[in-house]
């Protein structure tokens, strides 16, 4: 931390510390006495009893004789040992092991899995139907249902290789982004707003949400893939979505206070940018030896500062990233929006005003005080990038620069004049009419990215990670533990992208077919997705992760390689059926012997009950959405800055992926199903259950939406009887036909709710106001009860 160490004659001596660390003949002089005894900045031990005065007087004598070391006492340099753990040794491709019962097998991921079950004499499960089979491929791979006549078709096709063809359509699907996606936001911890106290809106978060979308969509490979997110703005000539995909960083909490220490904003950031990386890439809890070395895994907090000193240039930037068919419309626009905006500055006087205002805000930031406090806040609302408009020439800035200060000036201006003044001027009714202007024209879409500062400042070990306190100064660098890094002089982001996503790195490709085989199955091969050091579980079956991982490196990173191989596979399209014989020796079903049943993701939940009752928007990509809450939701966020303005239309109804998650006061049906809060990475969400949940269903806007819905769909299709509506709306909501028991009891309860509905107009309407031709309002209420119960099931509410 210090650079203080007395390991070695020339660590104490001559080490990274730059001052005396032991002046030989003068303990007075020396370091070690200062920081034994408390005379120093740094104390030692920082908590607990020091050493006793009598110990401290040894070592003054020992100094003052000459400080001799023993001869043999070696050097140790922190993490440059190799290390014996599993998941440190390079990725070989093991050999496929014998099987003896060879009918199990389809594919290599099956022949160890039925070795490993033939070692513990267990057989496989057999193959589900084919109507959960699709259903399942279909709810994994692109996050919604199969249709009716997509899952007849599939039960139909008696020709080899059916299965196959229904998986390589879904991976041509659009909607595989969309699925995907949600998986890698998780990692990202995406929101659609800051965090912190404003927790203020970020209206162009979705430009990265849809390059992630096109990216899994067009099958990037994944090094690639990594490499433009940590850092695709310094790859050579740079396009704007490689700059775009640097988005990823950008999901960092922000706190835009005026009164806030930017240095601490902008180390915790590169923090919290280095941490992630090393848990989304590396599966590593390198944030560990944030403030002292890693009590378990070879990590230094100096390696730790390396990897921070990446990251601690990168400041924000905003580009302009337009989508299809913005630009026309744009650029025809933009001349009668900048003359009528000239022409309101004008009429309102606020080209001289904001000439007066501009150096002396500079000239406040450069003498604070000078001024008073008002014009010192002047600047420190200021953001980073409105700052370095400020300080440019006024014929530097670009027409977007130079409209961005003159709004900057618009509504801040008010803190260094009177109240009187700024009403006399009119600029509050100025700043109105340029917003409604402002809707009038069409507007480009922006893209939040990083670029590395120009003089960006040292990187140094922070003690105990405190950044007031800094100790040595440190240059970038990486875990010697792992694979050499080989570099320039001066290695950054870029360097440090390529020595992630290089073949020889022995984690990135464990870590990201790990977390693949832990979203077919529930738990990953490594139950610890995001720690792979020592603490972290070891692999269930530790030579079919590394032909895993072999196998994705040299397909050329495909992902959907990947997820074709594991879906095709016996394994994965086994029956979830519990074996009484399994419940003791394998709870978990951590050996393969049959697939798991798991719960749908909060997203996918809403998304199946759109699908079924033919509600969902099915457009991909654009901005968030905000659907029906509770009442008054908003109101729990801090000073009315958080506003939800209900989507209209058909918006309102598009996949989960789109709902505005607000930090501060997320959208209460994500996080009753266990939504991650977007403040850190998530590498695996949890599933609880609880009654709210059931209310949730049975009472949302969304899902009473869905099963109005599908009861109207039920009636306008022209069915002639209750039976027929029913098994339709079986095979909608579930890909398959009532059992006798079932359709006796389902119709059953129709026919209770209709004779009810019948006495009690009122409680009809409320179910459903609409007319459909040739249903009575007592019919179409009683499905509309009928449907919510449907879309309750427990099966439809999993992926069985």
């Amino acid at each position: 931390m210090s650079g203080l160490r007395l390991d070695h004659p020339e660590a104490a001596l001559a080490g990274a510390y730059s001052g005396p660390v032991i002046k030989l003949g003068n303990s007075a002089g020396s370091r070690l006495i200062q920081v034994v005894s408390g005379e120093g900045k740094i104390k030692m031990p920082p908590a607990g009893p020091g050493l006793k005065p009598e110990e401290i007087a040894t070592l003054r004598r020992w100094i003052d004789q000459g400080a001799v070391w023993p001869a043999s006492l070696p050097l140790k340099k922190a993490g440059s040992a190799r290390s014996s753990h599993w998941s440190y040794q390079p990725i070989h491709r093991p050999e496929l092991p014998p099987v003896k019962e060879t009918q199990f097998v389809r594919n290599a991921i099956d022949a160890f899995v039925v070795t490993r079950l033939e070692q513990e004499q267990i057989s496989p499960s057999e193959e589900a139907d084919r109507r959960t089979l699709i259903r399942r491929v279909s709810l994994d791979l692109i996050g919604l249902p199969p249709t009716p006549t997509e899952v007849e078709e599939f039960v139909t096709d008696k020709r080899p290789g059916a299965y196959e063809r229904v998986v390589d359509r879904l991976l041509h699907s659009p909607h595989y982004g969309e699925k995907w996606a949600r998986h890698w936001l998780d990692l990202a911890r995406y929101a659609d707003s800051d965090g912190y106290e404003k927790d203020l809106p970020r209206p162009y978060a979705w430009r990265w949400r849809k390059w992630v979308i096109d990216a899994l969509n067009s099958d990037q490979p994944f090094d690639q893939f990594t490499i433009d997110q940590i850092a695709g703005d310094l790859l050579p000539n740079s396009t704007v979505e490689q700059k775009v995909a640097t988005g990823f960083h950008r999901n960092s909490l922000t706190n835009r206070e005026g009164g806030i220490d930017r240095e601490q904003l902008r180390v915790e950031q590169a923090v919290d940018r280095t941490n992630t990386v090393s848990s989304v890439w590396l599966g590593l809890t390198v944030g560990c030896a944030q403030c002292h070395d890693h009590k378990y895994d070879r990590i230094s907090q100096n390696e730790y500062y390396q990897l921070f000193a990446f990251f601690s240039p990168a400041e924000d930037s905003e580009l302009e990233a337009p989508v299809a068919g913005e630009v026309g419309p744009y650029l025809r626009s933009l001349p009668e929006y900048q003359k009528k905006r000239s022409e309101l500055n004008k009429e309102y006087g606020v080209e001289p005003l904001q000439k007066e205002w501009e150096p002396k805000v500079i000239d406040a930031s450069r003498n604070p005080g000078k001024y008073g406090g008002d014009w010192d806040l002047a600047w420190t609302v200021l953001w980073n990038d409105e700052r370095k408009i400020l300080l440019k020439p006024s014929s530097e800035r670009t027409r977007k620069e130079s409209d961005k200060l003159a709004d900057h000036f618009l509504e801040w201006y008010s803190a260094v004049v009177s109240k009187q003044r700024y009403t006399d001027l009119k600029f509050k009714e100025l700043r109105d009419k340029l917003a409604k202007l402002s809707e009038t024209n069409p507007a480009l879409t922006e893209a939040s990215a990083i670029a590395d500062m120009q003089s960006p400042p040292k990187a140094h070990v922070l003690i105990r990670g405190d950044f007031q306190n800094p100790g040595i100064e440190v240059q970038p660098g990486v875990l010697a533990v792992l694979n050499p890094f080989s570099t320039g002089a001066k290695p950054n982001r870029l360097d440090l992208a390529r020595w992630i996503a290089a073949k020889e790195n022995p984690l990135t490709a464990r870590v990201a077919v790990n977390r693949m085989w832990q979203a077919f199955f529930g738990c990953g091969l490594v139950a610890t997705p995001s720690d792979f050091g020592t603490q972290g579980e070891r692999p269930t079956h530790p030579e079919l992760l590394d032909w895993l991982a072999a196998e994705f490196q040299e397909s050329g990173w495909s992902v959907k390689h990947m997820h074709k191989l594991i879906v095709e596979s016996a394994t994965y399209r086994q029956s979830s059926q519990s074996r009484k014989e399994l419940e003791s020796r394998d709870a978990d079903n951590r050996l393969l012997a049959r697939q798991s049943r798991i719960r749908l993701e909060a997203e996918l939940l809403r998304d199946s009950a759109l699908s079924a009752s033919g509600l969902l928007d099915p457009m991909i990509g654009g901005p968030s959405i905000r659907p029906p809450q509770p009442a008054g939701l908003t109101n729990l966020g801090y000073g009315n800055f958080v506003k939800w303005p209900e989507s209209t239309g058909r918006e309102r109804y598009r996949r989960g992926l789109y709902i505005f998650f607000q930090r501060t006061v997320p959208y209460p049906q994500l996080m009753m199903f266990d939504a991650p809060d977007s403040n850190v990475s998530c590498p695996k969400r949890e599933r609880s259950t609880t009654p709210l949940q059931a209310l949730n269903l049975l009472n949302d806007p969304v899902f009473f939406e869905a099963a109005q819905s599908m009861a109207a769909e039920l009636w306008r299709e022209n069915l002639k009887t209750d039976a027929d509506r029913l098994d339709t709306a079986f095979r909608l909501a579930l890909a398959r036909q009532p059992s006798a028991q079932e359709k006796d009891r389902m119709l059953s309860y129709l026919d209770q709710q209709r004779n009810r509905l019948r006495n009690e107009p009122k409680l009809a309407a409320s179910l459903f106001a609409g007319e459909v031709e040739g249903a009575s309002s007592a019919d179409l209420a009683a499905w509309v009860a009928l449907t919510r119960v449907i879309l309750n099931l427990d099966e439809f509410l999993t992926r069985e």
